[in-house]
């Protein structure tokens, strides 16, 4: 999973519909690259993939809970599973 932008810490705001409200969401370039890759993958769009990923995240702000799955998904993958 390639990160494009020459900077990939530097943090970004993206609007998206979930669950039919609008929400903004701050992740660093790095982790929207790694999200938009896996939406592609699993072929649904960045939001529906973030709306899944808010169905589960329990208490935990949803830009974290992003970063959270995104590693957890990174390290799946480095482990072969």
């Amino acid at each position: 999973m390639a990160v494009a932008d020459p900077d990939p810490g530097q943090m970004r705001k993206h609007s998206l519909v979930i669950a039919g409200h609008r929400t903004s969401i701050s992740l660093e370039t790095a982790f929207w690259d790694v999200l938009r890759e896996l939406a592609r993958q699993q072929g649904v769009t960045v939001a529906a993939l973030a709306a899944d990923i808010d169905r589960k995240r329990g208490a935990a702000n949803l830009s974290s809970a992003l970063r959270v799955h995104l590693l957890q998904v990174c390290r799946e993958k480095a482990a072969g599973k």
